[in-house]
């Protein structure tokens, strides 16, 4: 049902900012900038290997800048949501319908001010007992499409690795992410030295990692950190370190085969992971 993660959303209140500091991190420039203007929003796009990144502020008045706006305004920048992908957003409507009531799917379109094209997409935005009061929500791309990642330097970002989400029930986003969104549980394990439960669920080379935190302060889970794959971190760290982006030393990942460095600034907030997959 679910056949991807479509896109990641960063809530900014200075978007020119946030552009800038994302063509740093990723070493390449947006593929869109456009403006939702049934919402009030601007945003900015950089199309990736296997997900694209959205970044989005307030613009003017309007139902996405009254959500956005007391957002940034408590939690400063941050990681806002995410975008699953379908390929028939019809399909979903109706097995969702079987689990919950008032599904209801929503059209928009955009242009983008870089070349002109027109795009256009249908949404399910989801009940709270699904989204489990999170952003999230689901996207059919219908007209239009981004320009295609094509880059050869191994300090550039390529892809996305996992997101991260925080929560005190990992039974529950099992029972929707794995059986109602159908998407595959790819891991169930606790680490002991953390206590910490962990779920991996996989779809279009990428991870959703929800973390099972029991002893964590706010009940409400948390849309956390992302993990972006570099095809050489040696030269990645080299890259932003340039760029006066404070990046932590490379070390061994948790995961075997896996080297590993922190971006410290420049985020717009996220916690911020390089990962380079030894071969």
């Amino acid at each position: 049902m679910i056949s991807s993660v479509d896109h990641l959303i960063i809530a900014v209140s200075d978007l020119d900012q946030a552009t800038d500091n994302y063509k740093k991190i990723f070493g390449i420039s947006p593929c869109w900038r456009g403006r939702h203007n049934e919402l009030g929003t601007r945003n900015v796009l950089f199309n990736l290997e296997n997900t694209y990144l959205e970044l989005i502020s307030p613009h003017e008045d309007g139902p996405g800048t009254d959500f956005i706006k007391p957002l940034i305004e408590q939690k400063g920048d941050h990681l806002a949501g995410i975008a699953l992908g379908t390929d028939n957003a019809e399909v979903v409507k109706e097995n969702l319908a079987k689990n919950i009531e008032g599904v209801e799917i929503t059209s928009g379109q955009a242009i983008n001010d870089i070349d002109g094209e027109k795009h256009k997409w249908k949404n399910i935005f989801l009940p709270k007992n699904l989204s489990r009061e999170l952003f999230v929500f689901i996207i059919e791309h219908t007209e239009g499409s981004l320009t295609k990642y094509e880059h050869d330097d191994k300090s550039f970002v390529r892809s996305l690795d996992h997101v991260v989400i925080n929560t005190k029930d990992a039974d529950n986003f099992v029972s929707i992410y794995r059986d109602i969104y159908k998407i595959r549980l790819a891991l169930d394990t606790t680490i002991e030295h953390w206590k910490r439960r962990m779920l991996f669920f996989r779809t279009n080379a990428t991870t959703i990692e929800v973390i099972e935190q029991k002893d964590k302060a706010e009940s409400a889970d948390e849309l956390w950190g992302l993990a972006w794959v570099v095809e050489s971190i040696e030269e990645a760290h080299k890259r932003l370190i340039n760029k006066n982006i404070d990046v932590t030393p490379i070390k061994k990942g948790l995961k075997k085969g896996t080297l590993v460095a922190t971006i410290k600034s420049h985020t717009c907030n996220v916690p911020t992971l390089l990962i380079e997959h030894i071969k």
